[in-house]
């Protein structure tokens, strides 16, 4: 399990960094995505996936592993996430619902509990959404 953040100016610095590009391609893992993804959610539910897509292409491209984007995936976690927090308290803050997304989400392996290994890695799921195979969201 990742391990929880420490304050929401740890949070601010993952997004800072991840948005100006100066955040190494291998120090960026999975609990800074989910961080990446509460943020977007929080600020704005509506543009969180356009906001995220955007900010993923500029930061491979800055890492020249663009070929690493993938659009199911990006759906994927933004709607999981969206859906940890629909079930927080609402005044919980940056840091609870952060943290409580990265307890409950910071395994990535979650979504081969909804998509097969050969769904993930098709073309077709890596250039567009495509629905679960194995579960519905």
């Amino acid at each position: 399990m990742a391990e929880p953040y420490s304050s929401e100016n740890d949070i601010e610095r993952v997004v800072l960094g991840f948005e100006s590009c100066t955040t190494g391609k291998d120090d960026f893992s999975h609990r800074d995505h989910l961080a990446m993804a509460v943020w977007y959610l929080r600020s704005d539910k509506d543009t969180a996936v356009e906001r995220m897509r955007v900010s993923l292409h500029r930061f491979l491209d800055k890492h020249d592993c663009r070929e690493n984007y993938h659009e199911t995936l990006t759906i994927f976690w933004i709607q999981l996430v969206r859906r940890e927090l629909e079930s927080l308290a609402l005044e919980s803050s940056l840091l609870e619902a952060t943290n409580a997304v990265v307890k409950r989400l910071g395994n990535s392996r979650v979504a081969f509990d909804y998509y097969s290994k050969e769904l993930v890695a098709s073309e077709a799921a890596k250039r567009g959404w495509v629905e679960p195979d194995l579960r519905a969201l």
